[in-house]
């Protein structure tokens, strides 16, 4: 998985733009509303989410597994945010309980264990109260069913890029344990879904 990001990352200049997604406008505007102050993002990229996040006073920690994206990002919008290196399958890396955790397009990335750990771990690392969201991307998406099929519902859509397509029925599934309380559908360049948990 690093060899693949690494490769993207450096092969692409910032494909995605340095504009948030629409997701992430909802997340900061909830996150804000929660009161929000420190939060975990894993699968940090070059940093575009993460900024209008920082913008409006949010402490921003990040993990990301690619070493050209994390320069990419000091590149754009400065040095101050820690941005730890590694997969997330190797969380936790500190001992820090956040108010909010944001994912923005990385679940669907993994197999069906890093998936439970992954959400396993993100709600392990979040304070009493406090709020993950993951945005997810759908079985709407029109790349549903094409590529090598890898398992249920997942698909090798490009070489070595595998994605999990969900639908309500597999969010219930995998995050129900973990405090989930609203699911919403939104259209960005593929359907998302955007999964919200909070830690009672």
């Amino acid at each position: 998985m690093a060899e693949i990001w690494e490769s993207i990352y450096k092969s692409n200049h910032e494909m995605w733009g340095l504009n948030p997604t629409p997701s992430t406008i909802i997340a900061k505007d909830f996150f804000i509303e929660k009161g929000i102050k420190n939060m975990l993002i894993p699968g940090f990229g070059y940093g575009r989410n993460a900024q209008v996040f920082i913008e409006n006073g949010i402490h921003v920690t990040g993990i990301e597994i690619s070493k050209t994206a994390i320069k990419k990002a000091k590149k754009h919008f400065g040095a101050d945010t820690k941005v730890y290196h590694g997969s997330v399958s190797a969380m936790p890396f500190d001992a820090i309980k956040y108010d909010g955790i944001y994912s923005y397009s990385l679940i669907h990335l993994l197999d069906t264990e890093e998936r439970k750990k992954l959400i396993k771990d993100c709600y392990d690392q979040l304070a009493k109260g406090g709020y993950m969201i993951f945005v997810v991307v759908s079985k709407k998406a029109p790349n549903y069913g094409t590529g090598n099929y890898i398992s249920e519902d997942r698909y090798e859509v490009h070489k070595g890029l595998c994605l999990y397509f969900y639908d309500e029925k597999s969010i219930e599934k995998e995050f129900g344990d973990f405090g989930l309380f609203e699911v919403n559908e939104i259209e960005e360049d593929l359907p998302f879904y955007i999964v919200k948990c909070r830690k009672s």
